[in-house]
């Protein structure tokens, strides 16, 4: 007899092995992924395991449940991310099954700003890396991301233009740096002002989250307003009541 087990390991195991699947076009988009039933006999787990599993693989826009009928991968999965969640946008947007792009608008050494410094908790003057970049999904715009970055954490012959995709992966692949936490404000925008580029002024609606990163040391490695533009990005966040609130 097979025992079905049920631990958080396995349920992202099954994430994996079903985006794999779905990226690889062993799911089409529109067809129906095996019933909970049979992903429990596949993977000797629990029910509860594979539900967290699909729900995780809900949340990254990747299928769609419809009750009654079963789940369904999404015919154009959407770029989704849970808010609670910090990490690269580029990650998000291949785990939506879509091709990440950046273009780099600008890419300058300057002087903080008083009203930065306050916020970055970080000396007045000090030289920060401003960036102004837009992200893409398929070639089509999910955000516009303005950055700050203390220069003190790039190597001495740092040259800012040979920066270019991912900043969480640069962090990571060339200084050694691994941000694991995002102190955020998020706020609706709407503005006229805020990208750039063709079909930009169609993009007047936004989320802006608002946000200090650091590594697990406390090093802080940047400050960001980035502005996800409606309908193109979303967020999804897992809320939970507490003891003593009903």
């Amino acid at each position: 007899m097979v025992t079905k087990k049920s631990r958080p390991g396995l349920s992202e195991e099954i994430v994996q092995t079903l985006k794999s699947r779905i990226h690889d076009s062993e799911y089409l988009p529109g067809s129906r992924l095996p019933t909970e039933a049979q992903l429990c006999d596949e993977f000797a787990v629990s029910r509860a395991t594979v539900r967290s599993a699909i729900k995780e693989l809900d949340v990254l826009g990747l299928v769609q449940t419809k009750h009654g009928l079963g789940t369904y991968v999404r015919s154009t999965p959407q770029v989704r991310d849970g808010l609670e969640r910090m990490g690269s946008i580029s990650d998000s947007i291949r785990s939506s099954g879509k091709i990440p792009g950046m273009e780099y608008a600008r890419r300058n050494v300057r002087e903080v700003h008083p009203s930065e410094a306050e916020i970055m908790q970080v000396p007045a003057g000090i030289k920060v890396l401003e960036l102004h970049r837009k992200i893409m999904a398929d070639h089509e715009v999910v955000a516009y991301s303005f950055d700050l970055i203390p220069m003190s954490i790039f190597p001495d012959d740092f040259d800012p233009e040979t920066l270019s995709g991912s900043i969480f992966a640069y962090f990571e692949d060339q200084l050694g740096l691994h941000p694991t936490l995002g102190i955020a404000e998020v706020h609706a925008v709407e503005s006229k002002k805020i990208g750039w580029g063709e079909g930009s002024s169609q993009h007047t609606l936004f989320l802006l989250l608002d946000q200090l990163q650091y590594t697990e040391d406390g090093i802080l490695v940047g400050y960001s307003k980035s502005y996800f533009v409606e309908g193109n990005y979303s967020f999804l966040l897992k809320r939970t009541m507490g003891p003593g609130l009903l």
